[in-house]
């Protein structure tokens, strides 16, 4: 029996640009990490970790193409963002500075 299942050519674009996005970041950080985390209505956002700690992420509009992108892009995958994987991410001041900021309020303006 052939395989009768629908694909969404626009899904699979965003999906193929989304995996080269995954790829430059992990080229231009020796390797990388993901996890992909559902956010409802929005989509799905994919938390990227390079091997020199530095991080980023990128939101795509569904959890299937979040995973079709990693997938193509053949970065290893946590079920959840904690603890070896976690430890993995360098902060600077900019980051502390803002996790501050939100605890306290958020920034003054002046």
């Amino acid at each position: 029996m052939a395989d009768t299942q629908q694909v969404d050519p626009k899904a699979e674009r965003k999906a193929a640009r989304l995996a080269k996005q995954i790829s430059s970041f992990s080229k231009a950080h020796g390797g990388a990490e993901g996890q992909v985390a559902y956010l409802g209505e929005r989509g799905a956002r994919i938390v990227l970790v390079g091997e020199d700690g530095n991080w980023g992420d990128l939101v795509a509009p569904s959890y299937e193409i979040a995973e079709k992108a990693v997938e193509k892009s053949g970065i290893t995958t946590h079920e959840s963002f904690d603890g070896e994987f976690a430890a993995k991410v360098k902060t600077g001041r900019y980051e502390w500075s803002r996790m501050a900021g939100i605890q306290v309020g958020g920034p003054k303006n002046n």
